[in-house]
C-alpha cells in the first residue's frame, strides 16, 4: 500500500511537472473564451482584408464570417473524430486527442477560407500518430480514406511541413488519459470510501470524448479535465467524491485552491452542456461558399 502510494505521487508529479514546463502551457493554453474568439476573429479580418480587392461592390458577405468559420471548423473536428473511431487498426483516443488539438491550434491563427480543412485536418491527424508513437505508414493511413487515398497521400505530406511551421513545431501535447489514470489509481490506494473506482471509467470517458469537441484543451490543464471527468462521472451514478477533492487531493489547508477547483468545474460542465449540433444544411451552403474564394 505504501509502496502504490509512493509510486502514485511521483507519477502524478512527474505529470504535472512536465506539462507546467511545457510549451503547451506557455503558448497554447490561454485565460478565456475570448481570448480565443479575438484569435480567430483577427484570423478572419486579415484575410479579408487581403483578398477585399476580389470582393465586388463591398460585399461582405462574399467572405466567411468568424462564426461561420467556426462552424466549419466544428465540422472537420467532427469528420476528424469520427475518421479516428472507424480507423484500422484502432486508434488510441490519445491520437484523436492530439490531431484535434493541432486542427484547433492551426485555426487560431489561419482562416478556412485560406487552407481548406479537408486536408488540414487529415495532415494533423497524421502527424498526431507520429508523435503519438502510433505506428502506420503513410499508404496504411490513407487506406483508411474513401476519396482518392494516393491524392491524399500526396497532399498530407506537402503539407505536413506547413501546419508543423503554423504549431511553431510545439508537437508534445499533453492529454487528460494519462493523469485520468493516475486519479483513478489514486482512488484506489488513498481513498477506501470507494470501494470500486473503475466504475467512474465509463463516464469519466465519456466526459473526454465530449470535451474534445469543446475548446477544452485551449483553455484548461490536463489534470484539471481530467478531474472535471471524475467529478462529472461521479455525480451521474450518485457517488460523492467530494471529500477526496477537498481533503485527499487538495487538503483542508487548500481554500483558494478548492474555490478555483468548483469554478474550472463549473466552466468545463458548461462548455460540454452547451455544444450546439451542426446543421448539415448551413455546413453544406458554407463548403459551397468556401469553394467560390
Amino acid at each position: 500500500m505504501f509502496h502504490g502510494f509512493i509510486k502514485q505521487k511521483y507519477f502524478m508529479f512527474k505529470f504535472q511537472n512536465m506539462y507546467h514546463s511545457s510549451t503547451q502551457r506557455k503558448f497554447w493554453t490561454f485565460q478565456s473564451e475570448e481570448h480565443l474568439l479575438d484569435l480567430r476573429q483577427t484570423a478572419n479580418h486579415d484575410f479579408i482584408t487581403n483578398h477585399r480587392p476580389r470582393c465586388k461592390n463591398e460585399d461582405t458577405t462574399f467572405f466567411l464570417s468568424e462564426p461561420e468559420e467556426r462552424l466549419i471548423c466544428r465540422h472537420y473536428e467532427h469528420l476528424l473524430r469520427d475518421l479516428c473511431r472507424n480507423f484500422e487498426p484502432p486508434m488510441p483516443n490519445s491520437v484523436m486527442a492530439t490531431g484535434c488539438a493541432y486542427l484547433k491550434r492551426f485555426y487560431l491563427h489561419n482562416s478556412v477560407m485560406d487552407h481548406h480543412p479537408n486536408y488540414i485536418m487529415l495532415t494533423c491527424l497524421y502527424l498526431a500518430c507520429k508523435i503519438e508513437e502510433f505506428n502506420v505508414s503513410i499508404v496504411q493511413f490513407c487506406c483508411n480514406i474513401k476519396d482518392n487515398p494516393s491524392r491524399a497521400a500526396e497532399v498530407i505530406l506537402t503539407l505536413e511541413l506547413l501546419v508543423m511551421q503554423a504549431l511553431n513545431f510545439h508537437l508534445t501535447v499533453h492529454n487528460p488519459y494519462r493523469p485520468l489514470e493516475g486519479f483513478l489509481i489514486d482512488l484506489k490506494t488513498r481513498y477506501s470510501s470507494l470501494r470500486n473506482p473503475d466504475q467512474l471509467r465509463q463516464g469519466a470517458d465519456e466526459f473526454l470524448h465530449r470535451c474534445i469537441a469543446t475548446d477544452a484543451c485551449l483553455l484548461f490543464s490536463p489534470s484539471q479535465v481530467s478531474l472535471a471527468a471524475l467529478v462529472t462521472s461521479a455525480s451521474k451514478l450518485g457517488i460523492n467524491i467530494d471529500s477526496y477533492v477537498t481533503d485527499t487531493l487538495l487538503g483542508p489547508e487548500n481554500r483558494s485552491g478548492l474555490r478555483d477547483t468548483v469554478n474550472i468545474i463549473k466552466r468545463m460542465k458548461c462548455l460540454v452542456k452547451n455544444i450546439e449540433p451542426l446543421n448539415p444544411e448551413i455546413i453544406k451552403r458554407l463548403e459551397k461558399k468556401i469553394r467560390y474564394l
